[in-house]
């Protein structure tokens, strides 16, 4: 059985990880047959965000001890990431992935990936497995690679950003994976888009399915 490892940014679109895009990332890896195991970085979020008012609530929290509220507890240290226990990685969206993942959201161009993400996406992509990132994720694979083919749907900012990395930002619709075969990326952009949660099941099952049976994936 194929095993993912799912790198979760807290819990909230605002401030952590997409929820929905979360949950059904983890529901299409189960009805492909696959298995998962969460991690989150140990360490405090960026801000958090009143999900109601939209505004900075003025407390702190943690996005490890945050991302396991989505995963019933079961969500691991990133510090215990190891590659070799894994056959894919794959990041959900929500804007904690451009906060707490990787500075994306608050540095721009000068944007940095958090240390323990980055060791884990190298990691993977040194032993020749998949990673996948959707939503506003594949910000933090802009960082990492040159010469990637990868999308965040049709939003002009991080499409800037991802062709100003030296990569290709490939504009797309609803379910469409974008897959960069040189560096074994898969990308979607789910709620990137203005889009039903009938559209991010579709969008998230198409990401792991092609993750599993592409032949860019072997």
């Amino acid at each position: 059985m194929k095993k993912f490892a799912v790198v979760l940014a807290g819990c909230g679109v605002f401030d952590g990880a997409e929820i929905t895009e979360t949950v059904l990332t983890l529901l299409a890896i189960e009805k492909a047959g696959a298995s998962y195991q969460c991690f989150a970085p140990d360490i405090e979020q960026y801000h958090v965000i009143d999900h109601i008012e939209g505004k900075p609530a003025g407390e702190t929290r943690n996005v490890l001890t945050e991302s396991a509220r989505i995963t019933r507890g079961n969500t691991k240290a990133l510090s215990e990431f190891k590659a070799g226990e894994f056959d894919a990685l794959i990041f959900p969206g929500g804007f904690g992935a451009a906060k707490n993942l990787c500075s994306w959201a608050f540095e721009g161009d000068n944007a940095k990936v958090n240390h323990e993400v980055e060791k884990a996406v190298k990691a993977m992509h040194e032993a020749g497995k998949p990673i996948g990132a959707m939503c506003i994720a594949p910000v933090i694979l802009a960082i990492l690679f040159r010469g990637a083919k990868l999308t965040t749907g049709q939003d002009p900012a991080s499409g800037s950003f991802i062709e100003k990395k030296g990569n290709q930002s490939i504009t797309t619709d609803h379910g469409q994976v974008v897959i960069d075969p040189v560096h074994k990326l898969f990308t979607t952009p789910c709620y990137m888009l203005d889009a039903s949660i009938t559209q991010i099941a579709e969008g998230t099952q198409n990401i792991i399915n092609a993750m599993l049976n592409s032949e860019v994936a072997k």
